[in-house]
């Protein structure tokens, strides 16, 4: 038997009835999922932006403390520059010091002798040659300034004069330097050897000055060519007027 209308009316308006209950229960299922999937993903946005903000600012840190660190780096090597400037300066100003000291005595010394420079006597003297052209000591002139100054360690208050000369050969300017370092061998040699104070030599080149022989002829040059040394004493003074 066929259906009837009716039936067929009432079999499709409970299937549409179904349906719209099927859909309404699916939306209001899937609904809230979807709304806590957007929740969950913005939320992960944020952390995802915080996290980036975080990093950014530990890069930033870290290059701030990069920087801190090479400037502490370049003052503790200014730093270590400038102590090693004050520790040079400090030695050279003691240096310096004791140098002005031992000066200041050495003046003393002199100024002493200088004050009472009449009282000084000649004690002892010789000559020396020289070859020509040389201001090299020679043996012979070695044994010369030692013996002359054997007994020298016996005076308290002396000091010697050392003059240089040269022959009439070549210009003045060259037998002045040439005469000058003649007395400079005589005098390194005296305080070399002899221990001698350099404060109480005293030296002069004279060139061509003062010749000892007038005469041209080789053996008047050989003798012009010369260093006479003279020690002095003022001892021998005291001595004399204690004795009075």
């Amino acid at each position: 038997m066929k259906p009837s209308f009716l039936t067929t009316l009432i079999l499709a308006g409970s299937l549409f009835a179904g349906g719209c209950a099927t859909k309404t229960y699916v939306n209001k299922t899937v609904d809230p999922v979807n709304g806590k999937v957007d929740q969950v993903a913005q939320q992960s946005d944020r952390q995802g932006q915080a996290i980036d903000q975080t990093k950014q600012s530990l890069d930033e840190t870290r290059t701030s403390l990069d920087q801190t660190r090479a400037s502490l780096e370049k003052d503790e090597t200014d730093l270590n520059a400038t102590n090693e400037r004050a520790v040079s300066a400090g030695t050279r100003a003691d240096a310096a010091n004791q140098k002005a000291d031992l000066i200041g005595k050495n003046l003393g010394d002199l100024k002493s002798m200088v004050a009472n420079l009449d009282d000084y006597k000649q004690v002892s003297s010789t000559t020396v040659n020289f070859k020509f052209n040389s201001d090299k000591l020679s043996s012979d002139a070695k044994q010369e300034l030692d013996q002359m100054v054997m007994n020298q360690q016996t005076y308290k208050r002396f000091f010697i004069a050392v003059e240089g000369f040269t022959d009439r050969t070549g210009s003045d300017a060259y037998n002045e330097a040439l005469s000058r370092r003649r007395a400079d061998a005589v005098v390194e040699y005296l305080v070399a050897q002899h221990n001698l104070p350099i404060y109480r030599i005293h030296m002069v080149g004279l060139g061509k000055q003062k010749p000892l022989e007038e005469a041209t002829t080789r053996a008047a040059q050989a003798k012009n060519r010369r260093v006479e040394v003279a020690v002095y004493s003022a001892d021998q003074t005291v001595a004399s007027l204690n004795d009075q």
